[in-house]
């Protein structure tokens, strides 16, 4: 599976685990940045990756990471296409490529541990969309994002 990665400077630690994480699973991840724990802006981080996964196509994830996971998935979620989920355990993680097809994942390294968030990362990987009544919701979702 292919993934585009990105965090802020506080998330920076988290991230690069996780990289670390799915290269062992023997999935190819391209690391946008941030390089470092210097601080910079989720913004440019979080909409580089949106970018770079709804780009790609089907099949590509993205994670995203900051202090809170709140800020880089607000920031992933103004790409159109992008359907970022911030999760906080394997639960929210399931419910979000189950019900939403979320495409990229948002996780914050202040608030969750490194165990929990592998868990919820391979949880976010080797789940699939249910498809069914969830499409018609994921399809709402789609046009919203052509209104604006």
């Amino acid at each position: 599976m292919k993934w585009f990665a990105g965090s802020d400077h506080a998330g920076f630690e988290l991230k690069q685990s996780l990289i670390a994480e799915l290269r062992s699973w023997g999935d190819d991840v391209i690391d946008l940045g941030t390089d470092g724990t210097a601080s910079v802006d989720y913004p440019e981080f979080g909409a580089a990756v949106g970018r770079e996964a709804v780009e790609a196509g089907a099949g590509v994830r993205g994670l995203v990471v900051c202090g809170s996971g709140i800020g880089i998935s607000i920031a992933a979620n103004k790409v159109p296409g992008v359907r970022c989920a911030l999760v906080h355990d394997t639960f929210t993680a399931i419910a979000s490529r189950q019900h939403n097809d979320a495409n990229v994942v948002a996780m914050g390294q202040r608030v969750i541990g490194l165990g929990v968030a592998i868990a919820a990362l391979r949880a976010f990987r080797d789940t699939e969309f249910e498809g069914g009544r969830h499409q018609r919701r994921v399809d709402q979702l789609n046009a919203l994002a052509k209104e604006f």
